[in-house]
């Protein structure tokens, strides 16, 4: 990316001094010129074979995937990202900028001696309270070494570069373990699961944290050997050195703490980052007996004699993978994988690099993408939007330029999930861009077009719908009513007409819509088939399920064929087919299909992931539906933990896997347990969503059947009232959701032996 050609990146971030080169492209030291604030910028360039549009194409939706991954990552021991986006074809990334040394860095400035050891405990102390937060989420960082640690000048302690390893590897920048696509670390902080090619989870962090705190507390890593290969076989199969037998005047508790992490199985280390947290805490107030062990030096020579011929099974040991057959050698921690020498004071690495100098460290990793609603049966795909970069003549380029990066200040906002601030910006956006350009300019109409997906966002839909009608029309004015941008603003008008319950509005404008895809860009194009797939929800939702089930499982086996059998939307339009089984009844083949979804999402995103928990929850309700009441139970507890950890108690989808576990557990006949988890439920939701609320009524009804369960026929009743009180009120009387509340008063009014009033 040459200077001159990014001096600006679209049109906000302001591009002043390169600080830093890396294996994976550039950091810049940037200003955000709409927001006022000092940033750094890391800029990633593709190579090779992934420039070829198609590899792009792949790449664009991996990098918004680990942004997606990022967007939870919220912790003073986390580096901060902004906004990301692509300038001429380099994905560049938007971060805070960090003041401070990486511990590399550090240990360079005090000339490989080991640092203090108030200062290792603190740092230690402070990184595993990082990744007991980040390992809570489900994201495992996979590359963590002192270059991936900042040491900030008021002593706070930030990891970076999470995701970017992996995303990385997809952009063509990291050799493989093996063929099963894992990314290669850093040699001397790898645990043996990674050399092996095994599968890595939250304790392989913990093992390469083990590994940094071993050199931080003795000056040289665990396996300070001159071969690469001596050292991948010291991680496997070779215990370290205790870190006292290279410094006497170290804590016994800490030696053991790090011996610990370094176990040579995951089973064999801490369960987790917070017991390690904890053990650092409360070792500092104890006493530990001092041992004598053999110098490091006799340590190390017995090591690097037994490696002084190749491994194989004929000396008794199994060979490496493959992968490490041809490795070069180098010397302790300034060689890459690659054999390359990396810059001064960085154990560099083949994935990120080396990205600081003159003291400053620059931290990266995934930022938060703009949200999109997971493609289930409850929300659509994707949110298309562009904005266009004409201006009429008289427009002065200053103010135009203004307010193309206000507008982006406002998605930024967005993809931070701050939609209230968003929909304040992007409102006064639309209205001085309308008086500047026109109210009909595509740019008005884009920053339209974004306001009213905030709206949405905040469900405040009934303004969203006429924010996205005022788009349509707009568009259909200046673009035409076939142009893709008009279409994907209808497409949203029936989106929200299916969220306010109004299914059969939603199917016809799903139908236009769908017949100028096909006639407009093919049967088989990305947004025909996005369209078609909501088409399948609604019809599921106007009675016409033969149809939904069909038309869903065309949908995905196109997607099968054209994106990949585990690609998010394939899997989006399989969680319809299940959902669409269900309502036929076909409650077998529906738990079947969930749990396959559930399965493939929980390794293609994440087992915390939104999209793999909503398949979860729909495997509970097939389970509930055959019986299975306590199978059921059993998973909606385990449902609302997760939620409850990675959204918090009152998130309307943590309520919702409570108000299934009280479902079942009335099903268990446990009707006291059942009655308190729908009256708290229905009081949350009460609280989050509004008393007159759907998802409130159901739970107010819930609590209702609980009480003519417990024979409390009186008390029913009154919650029945309520119930069809709110329902005519909202939906009218002849409303099915409305007869149907009648239909629960009589019954209990029966029960009572009264009449009606």
């Amino acid at each position: 990316m040459a200077d001159t050609d990014t001096r600006l990146i679209q049109g906000r971030y302001r591009l002043h001094e390169v600080i830093g080169r890396g294996g994976m492209g550039e950091v810049w030291r940037a200003t955000d010129e709409s927001l006022g604030r000092r940033v750094a910028v890391k800029c990633l360039r593709p190579l090779g074979q992934q420039r070829d549009p198609a590899n792009m194409a792949v790449l664009r939706e991996r990098f918004r995937r680990e942004a997606r991954v990022a967007a939870a990552l919220q912790h003073r021991g986390i580096t901060v990202v902004h906004d990301f986006g692509e300038s001429d074809g380099v994905l560049f990334l938007v971060m805070e900028l960090l003041d401070g040394r990486n511990l590399s860095q550090l240990l360079a400035d005090n000339r490989k001696r080991p640092l203090p050891v108030a200062e290792v405990v603190d740092i230690a102390e402070q990184v595993a309270d990082a990744l007991a937060y980040t390992h809570r989420q489900g994201v495992v960082h996979r590359d963590l070494k002192p270059a991936n640690i900042v040491r900030l000048v008021d002593g706070a302690v930030k990891i970076c570069d999470f995701g970017i390893a992996r995303l990385g590897a997809d952009i063509g920048f990291t050799s493989r373990l093996t063929g099963t696509g894992i990314a290669m670390g850093t040699p001397h902080y790898m645990s043996p699961e990674q050399i092996g090619g095994g599968e890595v989870d939250h304790r392989s962090d913990l093992y390469s944290l083990g590994c940094v705190l071993y050199e931080l507390a003795t000056g040289v890593p665990p396996f300070d050997l001159g071969d690469t290969w001596a050292i991948l076989i010291g991680h496997r199969d070779t215990a370290p050195a205790p870190l006292r037998s290279h410094r006497a005047d170290l804590p016994g508790y800490l030696d053991l703490v790090v011996l610990d992490l370094l176990a040579k199985t995951p089973d064999g280390r801490p369960s987790d980052a917070a017991v390690l947290r904890d053990r650092l805490a409360s070792g500092r107030g104890t006493a530990f007996p001092v041992f004598s062990f053999p110098t490091s030096a006799s340590v190390s020579a017995s090591v690097s004699a037994s490696m002084s011929t190749p491994m194989s099974t004929s000396a008794g040991l199994p060979e490496l993978p493959a992968w490490a057959r041809a490795i070069g050698t180098g010397r302790a921690a300034t060689t890459t994988l690659a054999g390359r020498a990396a810059p001064p004071y960085d154990p560099a690495t083949a994935l990120t690099g080396e990205w600081t100098r003159a003291g400053r460290l620059t931290a990266s990793g995934p930022v938060p993408v703009r949200p999109e609603p997971p493609a289930s049966p409850a929300s659509p795909e994707s949110h298309p939007h562009s904005a266009f970069s004409s201006r009429p003549s008289g427009a002065a380029p200053e103010l135009v330029a203004v307010l193309a990066g206000r507008h982006r200040a406002g998605l930024g906002l967005g993809r931070l999930g701050r939609w209230e601030e968003a929909a304040d910006l992007l409102r006064t956006v639309v209205r001085d861009r309308a008086h500047v350009l026109g109210a009909d300019h595509p740019d008005t109409l884009a920053s339209g077009y974004e306001l009213a997906f905030a709206l949405a966002r905040l469900g405040r839909s009934a303004e969203a719908l006429g924010q996205f009608g005022t788009v349509a029309e707009g568009r259909a004015r200046a673009l035409g009513a076939d142009h893709p941008e008009t279409l994907a603003a209808r497409q949203e008008i029936a989106y929200v007409l299916g969220g306010l319950g109004r299914h059969a509005e939603a199917h016809a404008v799903y139908e236009a819509v769908l017949a100028a895809r096909e006639r407009t860009v093919g049967a088989e194009h990305p947004d025909t088939l996005r369209c078609r797939h909501n088409l399948a929800f609604t019809l599921g939702r106007i009675g016409r399920v033969a149809e939904a089930y069909a038309t869903a499982c065309e949908v995905a086996d196109a997607r099968a064929r054209l994106l990949g059998a585990e690609h998010p939307d394939t899997l989006a339009t399989r969680h319809e087919v299940g959902h669409a089984l269900g309502r036929l009844g076909r409650w077998a083949d529906a738990l079947g299909h969930h749990r396959e979804v559930a399965d493939l999402r929980g390794t293609v995103l994440g087992p915390e992931h939104p999209d793999t928990l909503a398949a979860r929850y729909e495997v509970g309700i097939c389970l509930g539906r055959l019986g299975r009441a306590e199978e059921a139970a059993a998973l909606y507890r385990e449902l609302v933990d997760a939620r409850t950890r990675t959204a918090g108690p009152e998130d309307p989808e943590t309520l919702r896997a409570r108000h299934g576990l009280g479902v079942n557990l009335g099903r268990l006949g446990r009707w006291d347990e059942a009655l308190a988890e729908a009256r708290a439920v229905c009081a949350a939701r009460a609280r989050v969503l509004g008393a007159d609320h759907p998802d409130t009524l159901i739970s107010r009804r819930e609590t209702a059947i609980a009480l003519g369960w417990l024979g409390r026929w009186t008390e029913a009743l009154a919650e029945y009232r309520g119930v069809t009180e709110a329902r005519t009120r909202l939906l009218g009387p002849d409303h099915p959701a409305t007869r149907s509340a009648r239909a629960d008063e009589t019954h209990c009014r029966e029960r009572l032996g009264t009449a009606a009033p």
